[in-house]
């Protein structure tokens, strides 16, 4: 049983070393659900279960091994007059190294940030090779939900859905099971109603709506970008932030440019928003 425990732990491990790495690189979920993100045929949830039921097998195992080998365990706690005693030197030295990485986790000190930053800059590089979805889950929505959401012509999509040779039932149809039916990606099912979609107008037909809220990925796009995607001059928001305080350099992200202004990312589209209506 020893052996049998041993060899469970040990290609257990190997298993949530490669969930581990799958999941560090992986797009994050918005992005993964929209553009059917797999990998070896399983998809970003699939790698999720396996993790979490890989990781109960290795602390099962684990949990067995200490069992087995708890008089070595003991003998590691027990000083040179052979007293145990739990804060002997491995043990502090793995305390202390273990709450060094914690605390230097919670504090984004280098080189552990640096960990997290290429973390996210795995996922940046994803949003940006598959696309970010309109809205969270934009998948699960049904095609009348959709449309309206993105100011689409639903009989017109439903037409060019049809003309693509694409298999739907009609507007109650989530954009998820379109997807599937037809062995696509949201992304794609999207790309080919897209061109149903109708100008953003004011009441008055002067110009574009602007949003109540920014779309998912706007902290990684530019400033130019945000104005291309809502129809804005560009040089009339950058003179209107600046008006408004704010620092603006050419070719930054909104991101950056809350960082270098001391805000928040939601805060720029509110500046954003508030030059565009003249507040």
């Amino acid at each position: 049983m020893r052996k049998i425990t041993s060899m469970t732990m040990l290609v257990s491990l190997v298993l949530l070393i490669l969930n581990s790495i799958v999941l560090y690189v992986v797009p994050e979920g918005r992005v993964a659900y929209w553009a059917d993100w797999r990998f070896w045929g399983l998809t970003k949830t699939e790698w999720g279960d396996q993790h979490v039921t890989i990781g109960f097998l290795f602390v099962l195992a684990g949990l067995l091994h200490l069992y087995y080998n708890w008089a070595a365990v003991i003998s590691y706690l027990k000083n040179k007059v052979k007293e145990i005693k739990v804060f002997t030197l491995p043990f502090n030295v793995g305390l202390i190294i273990t709450a060094l990485v914690a605390v230097m986790t919670y504090f984004h000190v280098p080189p552990v940030g640096l960990v997290l930053d290429l973390g996210a800059h795995f996922k940046e590089a994803g949003a940006r090779k598959y696309g970010e979805p309109p809205y969270g889950h934009a998948e699960l929505s049904s095609l009348k939900m959709f449309t309206q959401k993105e100011g689409i012509e639903l009989d017109t999509a439903l037409s060019l859905m049809q003309q693509a040779g694409l298999r739907v039932s009609g507007g109650e149809e989530t954009l998820l099971a379109v997807a599937q039916n037809n062995d696509m990606t949201p992304q794609q099912v999207y790309q080919v109603i897209s061109p149903a979609k109708k100008p953003a107008m004011s009441v008055n037909g002067a110009a574009p709506v602007f949003p109540d809220e920014p779309k998912p990925g706007f902290g990684r796009k530019t400033l130019e970008q945000v104005c291309t995607e809502l129809q804005l001059d560009h040089a009339v928001i950058v003179k209107g932030l600046e008006d408004k305080g704010l620092t603006i350099a050419a070719g930054t992200t909104i991101h950056e440019i809350a960082e270098t202004n001391g805000r928040e990312p939601m805060q720029i589209f509110e500046a954003i928003r508030a030059v565009v209506l003249g507040e």
